[in-house]
């Protein structure tokens, strides 16, 4: 087996190692593959170009360092439940994936789940989306919030909390409110039900984000405390602004254009106009969200996926244990 591709001997220390495309599609070359190209067509994203072939090259890798991982905290935690003289009780393995509106993180939490769902020792995956832990629209219109929906200050941050903190305590059930995202609101009286699986994977923006100081100038938990393990899916800016005008084009033709569509209007636009107002959202609302809120968050992650201009990871870069 190849080795990564790491730092020389004369190279000062690095907590980090980076892997190029062609090495860590090798990390895993005797792992199965159990996914087929129709399972792979029905779990990316809209416009999202992920192929058969980058599932082989990249998330078989990643699925079987997981399992590496989940399996090891596993053993560390029932040998800390021994020594403390506890009754041993499972707690599901909780991984957080981050990144901008648009670079593709739906995609890589819903690949990962079926992946990590065929390995034996995971067979209950869940995966939870922090679109849900949104305030209401009526409520972010009260606090004048509504066109920074995406903002950390648009989430219910203290119930996103508990639900993360109850997941990780072994709690047998837990509920998460449910997002609609043609009416572009919290569905009323709908929750997603979490039964102690072995694995929970929440993907949102900022769940990379670092405590909030308190009022009297402490530091309260962060929803990244409860993790296990963190994934940032990362882009070149003008990259992700691409991806995200050609998902507002192709969503005009679908999603806006149902009757029930919060967007409704602009299914009726010209190519230009289509193209003018995506363009005229990003600049205003998910650029400035990403570059003050989303990105400072990347150094936080555990891992580090680069995609090129063609959606295709190139570098992956892993924090040492």
């Amino acid at each position: 087996m190849s080795s990564p591709r790491t730092v020389s001997a004369q190279a000062p220390p690095n907590p980090f190692v980076e892997f190029d495309r062609a090495s860590w599609s090798r990390l895993a070359a005797s792992t199965p593959l159990p996914l087929t190209d129709a399972d792979v067509a029905h779990l990316r994203g809209l416009g999202d170009p992920t192929d058969l072939a980058e599932v082989d090259a990249v998330y078989r890798p990643l699925s079987a360092l997981l399992q590496l991982y989940a399996g090891g905290t596993g053993q560390l935690h029932r040998a800390t439940s021994t020594f403390l003289g506890e009754h041993p009780t499972r707690t599901p393995y909780v991984i957080g994936i981050a990144g901008s509106v648009a670079v593709g993180k739906s995609s890589t939490a819903r690949l990962l789940r079926e992946l990590l769902r065929r390995w034996p020792q995971t067979p209950r995956v869940d995966l939870v989306t922090t679109d849900g832990f949104l305030y209401p629209n009526a409520e972010l219109r009260r606090r004048g919030l509504l066109e920074r929906k995406g903002f950390p200050e648009s989430y219910d941050r203290r119930a996103l909390l508990r639900f993360v903190a109850d997941v990780k305590g072994g709690a047998e059930e837990v509920t998460a409110p449910l997002y609609d995202h043609v009416t572009y609101d919290i569905v009323p009286g709908r929750q997603q039900v979490v039964r102690r699986p072995d694995v929970l994977i929440l993907e949102g923006l900022n769940v990379l984000a670092p405590a909030r100081a308190t009022t009297d100038g402490t530091s309260s938990l962060a929803v990244s405390d409860f993790f296990d393990f963190s994934i940032y899916v990362d882009a070149r800016t003008r990259d992700i602004k691409a991806w995200y005008v050609d998902r507002f084009l192709r969503l005009r033709r679908t999603a806006f254009a149902q009757p029930d569509s919060y967007f409704r209007t602009y299914a009726g636009l010209s190519d230009d106009e289509a193209v003018a107002r995506a363009e005229s959202i990003w600049e205003s609302i998910n650029a400035p969200n990403l570059r003050q809120n989303i990105l400072p968050t990347r150094g936080r992650a555990r891992l580090v996926l680069t995609k090129d201009a063609d959606h295709r990871m190139h570098r992956m870069r892993l924090r040492k244990l």
